[in-house]
């Protein structure tokens, strides 16, 4: 994953758009990182097809033990070429030999979708790989064609950095960097109209937001919205800002009419500030799935983005601040670090997981309870309530009539009934009292309980 250019936050007004999901999720990819103590490939394999609506995963390397694993599984693969692989393969022999290697043995029992060649190429800055890389593509691509594999595709994942931000933060005016546009970019882009590949980019609007803008970021209400002074079109997120803004691009070079794919994006549940909480972290991807399910944006209202989510599981053995430990949406026993409907039951069944944590009692809380800040407005405390009960995994009987908390009849007690509920089934942690600044942690039992 990569950093967004942070000019970009800067220009951009706290927004956030209210989501309603489908009942059932007809799919959406994740990827599938492994640096960690993680259940074996055979186990993941299982889980995702047995207990999730999960289609497809995204790997960043070619591992025979993975790729083997989801063979038969029906669940499509994403591999990725090495990026210190890619000058070798812009010689047509090695990249015969790569796919009779790491495509060949597992093809088709192993349904392979896509042949990313490296993982984000330009951000390197390494002019070798740069220049090799285009050769590359069509040298796979060729190969794939002499062994007589027609239905993988060939294509390269590209961090946001590609895009030159216009100082109004327009999305319409969105351009490639100069030298990466025609030089780099514009036959790529040829090449993927040619063999009717996708352009896969990684949009993060968690690197480069602005931290007084989070709600913007997360899609969480309230909003103000941001309206391009150039098409008129209004939005809501910064998500899809990114998106627009890498649209207008390929279309000023010609090549709006190419797909694009959503390689990496995510919200992570943990970092070392107050806006990474599972609840922030379960808005976003809920909001990203929406997205996946046929919601486009202003300037690409009827598209459908094929998406892939980071990532699968916490790793714990990644390297660099908290963050980087904590995009999964599983643990690695596979029980959920948050629920976004991808369960096809309410227990993290499959692989011997834990069942999800039940709701506690909101008493039980070893002297520290969560309940709603005496200046919460009357929308955040519904949200509050609407989120915690649909998407937070809370059981919201109490707060129902004939239930025990339905009385009094208070949006503010029965919030805080639920913000506790929440907060005491997700450890009793800071990030799970947050609820977007309106909740406070208290050392003594609210009376009303």
């Amino acid at each position: 994953m990569a950093k967004a250019p942070p000019s970009i936050s800067l220009l951009l007004l706290s927004a956030a758009v209210f989501l309603t999901l489908p009942a059932t999720i007809s799919s959406i990819g994740v990827n599938y990182g492994t640096l960690g103590n993680l259940p074996p490939p055979t186990q993941v394999a299982n889980f995702l097809k047995t207990q999730t609506s999960i289609d497809s995963v995204k790997i960043f390397n070619v591992n025979p033990d993975i790729i083997r694993a989801f063979a038969g599984t029906g669940i499509s693969v994403v591999v990725t070429v090495p990026n210190g692989d890619i000058p070798a393969l812009a010689n047509g022999v090695q990249a015969r030999r790569w796919v009779a290697a790491n495509i060949q043995p597992f093809h088709p029992q192993t349904k392979i979708k896509y042949i990313s060649v490296g993982n984000e190429i330009l951000l390197s800055g390494d002019d070798n790989m740069i220049k090799n890389l285009l050769p590359a593509m069509k040298n796979l691509n060729a190969a794939l064609f002499h062994a007589g594999v027609k239905d993988i595709k060939v294509t390269t994942a590209h961090s946001l950095n590609i895009i030159a931000y216009e100082l109004n933060g327009a999305p319409s005016s969105g351009r490639f960097r100069p030298g990466w546009d025609k030089g780099v970019l514009a036959p790529i882009l040829a090449f993927h109209r040619q063999t009717k590949s996708p352009f896969v980019v990684n949009p993060y609007p968690y690197f480069g937001f602005d931290p007084k803008n989070v709600n913007f970021a997360i899609f969480r209400s309230p909003y103000k919205a941001v309206r391009d002074p150039l098409t008129g079109k209004v939005y809501t997120n910064m998500y899809d800002t990114l998106m627009d803004s890498t649209y207008s691009a390929m279309k000023a070079l010609g090549y709006g009419d190419v797909d694009i794919v959503v390689g990496e994006t995510g919200w992570p549940s943990a970092c070392d500030a107050s806006w990474c909480s599972p609840e922030n972290a379960a808005w976003f991807n809920l909001n990203i799935i929406k997205r996946a399910q046929g919601q486009g944006t202003p300037l690409m209202p009827d598209r459908r983005f094929e998406t892939y989510i980071f990532g699968l599981f916490n790793e714990e053995g990644k390297p660099g601040p908290t963050a980087e430990r904590n995009w999964g949406l599983f643990w690695p026993d596979f029980s959920p670090v948050y629920d976004v409907g991808l369960l096809r039951n309410k227990q993290a069944g499959g692989g011997g997981g834990r069942p999800a944590p039940a709701l506690p009692a909101p008493s039980v809380g070893g002297g520290k309870w969560c309940v709603a800040k005496s200046e919460a407005t009357d929308g955040q405390l519904q949200g509050n309530i609407d989120w915690v009960c649909n998407q937070g995994g809370v059981d919201c009987k109490p707060i129902q009539t004939g239930g025990s908390c339905s009385n009094p009849n208070s949006l503010r007690t029965q919030a805080s009934f639920v913000m506790n509920a929440y907060f005491q089934k997700n450890g009793r942690t800071d990030q799970s009292c947050y609820f977007s600044g309106s909740g406070v942690i208290v050392g003594e039992q609210p009376k009303q309980w």
